[in-house]
C-alpha cells in the first residue's frame, strides 16, 4: 500500500477498488436490449401485452437486478470504509497543519 504524501510513514491510504471484475456485468443490461431478434415479434402475448412491451419491462428489471448485484458484490467491507474515513481525516489534518 502506498503511503499518503506528506503524512507519517505509518499512515497508509487504502487502495481504491474501482476495478472489480463484477463491473463487467453492467454491460448485460446495455447489450441485451440491442438484440433485436429477442423482441421482433408479437407472440407470445402476456396479460394482453405483445412481446415487445412486456420484454421492455423485463429489460428494466434486468438492469435493476444487475446494478443491485454489482453494488452488493463491490461494496467495501466496514473495515475498508473505516480505513478510508481515517485516511480522509488524516489528509485533512495534514492540510490544516500546513496552512
Amino acid at each position: 500500500m502506498a503511503t499518503a504524501t506528506g503524512s507519517s510513514p505509518g499512515a497508509e491510504t487504502p487502495r481504491r477498488s474501482d476495478r472489480s471484475p463484477w463491473n463487467w456485468l453492467l454491460l448485460v443490461p446495455i447489450v441485451v436490449p440491442l438484440l433485436v431478434p429477442l423482441y421482433n415479434a408479437t407472440d407470445p402475448i402476456l396479460l394482453g401485452w405483445p412481446r415487445f412491451y412486456w420484454l421492455q419491462l423485463a429489460f428494466v428489471a434486468l438492469g435493476v437486478a444487475t446494478t443491485a448485484l454489482v453494488y452488493r458484490m463491490t461494496r467495501r467491507s466496514p473495515a475498508e470504509r473505516q480505513a478510508a474515513r481515517d485516511a480522509i481525516a488524516r489528509d485533512a489534518d495534514d492540510r490544516n497543519r500546513e496552512v
